[in-house]
């Protein structure tokens, strides 16, 4: 039975249990790696003797080896080393902190198998500017944007698109007040906001042209499957910016969405560009239905869509792992 090991962490939602259920058909199974319980509960070990590398992954007094895995589904790494502050003291902590993620991202980067996407074609993904270039040398419309942390240009750029402007953040960025997490959602700004925008030397942030929204999409691709969904997230007052906001009110109200060949042809082209085999992309379609690309995420969440096909993007990511559906490139030492 081939092995697949799974990147996630102890809190992450149903997809982990739900594509481990379809790999069984295909005759694989995953290996659930939490790395918030890393190296607290979990022993990683790669050695190389007599020739060779072997790795180990040991939990729970069961050991698996990893040098023999057929795949690897790098999701989330979220809290990696949680709970090291509780044994060591604080002037230890950083570095340490350090030598857990080169061990373990180290491995990764090292194993021998076919990856979903690589941590560093994700970490790539990090720059969305790197993302919209790319997307505009393909062929694909984009807002006008100015990421900066200059308070000044930050004005001109908003001056400049009377229509309107937006704010929002490159990367997930929440506060954390009282042990609450606070979600930085994508927002307005006007020129009555601009007296206040002098802070923005310490935090860049991206402005985009506000753009009149018909629908939104949310296309996931996995390999060379694209499952492209639509939502109005205009019916909603408070989702109009950002149909986050009231996600949970819109779950059930996403659809099946025939996306344009000549848009879905440039999208398949980026996952090549970043030799990734996973990617949750965001699109606007404006009232004269032109599609404008946002962003892809890397590890996009997909699990409100898959119950909307009865787990169809599951069973792709399954097949996609366990090599029964194509893949959109092959290990470079293979």
């Amino acid at each position: 039975m081939k092995k697949i090991l799974i990147i996630t962490h102890s809190n992450d939602n149903e997809s982990i249990a739900t594509v481990s259920e379809q790999l069984k058909k295909y005759n694989a199974r995953g290996i659930r790696f939490n790395v918030d319980q890393y190296p607290l509960y979990y022993g990683l070990s790669s050695c190389y003797e007599d020739g060779q590398w072997k790795v180990y992954l040991d939990y729970n007094g069961e050991r698996e080896s990893l040098h023999d895995i057929a795949a690897v589904w790098y999701r989330r790494s979220h809290n990696l080393g949680s709970g090291l502050g509780s044994v060591l003291e604080g002037e230890y902590l950083a570095s340490v902190h350090g030598e857990v993620r080169a061990t373990l991202f180290g491995m990764l980067e090292s194993m021998n198998c076919f990856q979903i996407g690589k941590f560093s074609q994700y970490r790539r993904l990090d720059s969305k500017e790197e993302q919209m270039k790319i997307a505009s040398f393909l062929g694909l419309k984009i807002p006008e944007t100015c990421i900066t942390n200059n308070p000044e240009e930050a004005k001109r750029f908003v001056r400049s698109h009377p229509k309107g402007a937006i704010t929002k953040m490159q990367s997930s960025f929440a506060i954390d007040k009282e042990g609450v997490e606070h979600v930085v959602f994508t927002n307005v700004i006007t020129e009555d906001n601009l007296d206040s925008i002098d802070s923005l030397q310490y935090c860049p942030m991206q402005f985009q042209e506000k753009l009149e929204k018909q629908k939104e999409l949310r296309i996931t691709i996995v390999g060379d499957a694209v499952f492209s969904f639509v939502v109005d997230s205009q019916k909603l007052e408070n989702a109009k910016v950002d149909w986050r906001r009231e996600g949970v009110e819109l779950l059930d109200q996403w659809e099946p969405y025939e996306l344009p060949e000549s848009v879905q042809e440039k999208l398949l082209k980026m996952m090549d560009i970043y030799q990734i085999n996973y990617g949750a992309v965001d699109i606007i379609v404006t009232p004269e239905n032109e599609h404008y690309f946002l962003e892809i995420n890397s590890a996009g969440e997909f699990f409100w869509l898959d119950r909307l096909i009865d787990g169809a993007i599951s069973d792709q990511i399954a097949k996609v792992l366990a090599g029964e559906a194509p893949r959109r490139y092959v290990p470079v030492l293979q």
